[in-house]
């Protein structure tokens, strides 16, 4: 007598999750805006710098712009995270409040698949949303920086490595936004605790008073990203007269902003995983 395995293959997981993501259209609005806001904001930045620039008399307004950290800007890569941080985030919580979760882990009572499944769908899915985002940030804010002789390729020292950077700035917001709607299970309560956890609790543990605390800070994801999009080639010069801009005492190096992005996705993907497998839907 033989048996037959009715276990979901894998790749059909991944198929089941593929429809899921693509069939909310709240996907493709939200997704839309939040690259249309982030490219508007830098772009708008970028073409308000060079009508400034050509308008000043001084030799020191075109030395002190820094055109990469130009093309990231924190206020628009922020909101880049928390858009990707709320879709990774209603791959999960929205299961379960539309309780369709009871309905998947019926057909696949292995749950551990169905969470990685989504996982892999939500990194891959970001990671292309990241990269188009953060090409074209860089792409415009550099073609409208070239009119006045600033602008930057992709060849120049740490460019490549920003536009990396905020590609996967993406997929690692929208990891700790699934860990977080697997942990809370409740839309409003997810964004909020993905906006305090992301932007606020870093501001938290600013400062050089202490080491200890400005490390726990440092290891905050956007704290580790602004060290991979800044341009360490870039020297801000002193204006005579004033004092010369500070140096922060315990900085963020290469190194540690990769480990902490590894180590957040990781820990995230962790979560996730632990949440819904030890806990009934």
């Amino acid at each position: 007598m033989t048996t037959t395995d009715t276990r979901a293959r894998f790749r059909d997981l991944l198929a089941a999750e593929w429809i899921k993501m693509w069939s909310l259209r709240s996907t493709y609005g939200v997704l839309a805006a939040g690259a249309l806001i982030c490219v508007g904001i830098t772009t708008n930045s970028a073409r308000s710098n060079v009508a400034l620039i050509a308008r000043s008399t001084s030799p020191l307004q075109r030395t002190a712009l820094d055109p990469m950290s130009a093309a990231f800007l924190d206020e628009a890569f922020q909101i880049l995270g928390i858009v990707a941080c709320s879709v990774g985030a209603i791959t999960v919580f929205g299961e379960y409040a539309s309780g369709l979760i009871r309905t998947t882990f019926t057909a696949v009572p292995a749950r551990r698949p169905v969470v990685l499944a989504k996982v892999v769908v939500v990194t891959s899915i970001m990671l292309v949303f990241g990269a188009i985002v953060s090409a074209t940030s860089f792409g415009v804010t550099q073609a409208i920086y070239h009119q006045e002789h600033i602008g930057l390729s992709i060849t120049a020292p740490g460019a490549l490595r920003a536009v990396a950077g905020s590609a996967l700035l993406a997929p690692l917001c929208a990891l700790v936004g699934m860990a977080l709607g697997a942990v809370i299970r409740h839309a409003a309560g997810t964004i909020v605790a993905a906006v305090g956890l992301l932007l606020f609790l870093p501001a938290l543990f600013q400062g050089e008073t202490y080491r200890w605390v400005k490390e726990i800070g440092n290891a905050m994801v956007f704290p580790a990203w602004q060290a991979l999009v800044k341009n360490s080639a870039h020297q801000i010069p002193s204006i005579p007269g004033r004092p010369t801009p500070g140096v922060d005492k315990y900085p963020v190096t290469l190194t540690e902003a990769w480990i902490v992005f590894a180590a957040w996705a990781v820990a995230a993907v962790v979560v996730a995983v632990a949440s819904v497998t030890r806990r009934d839907p």
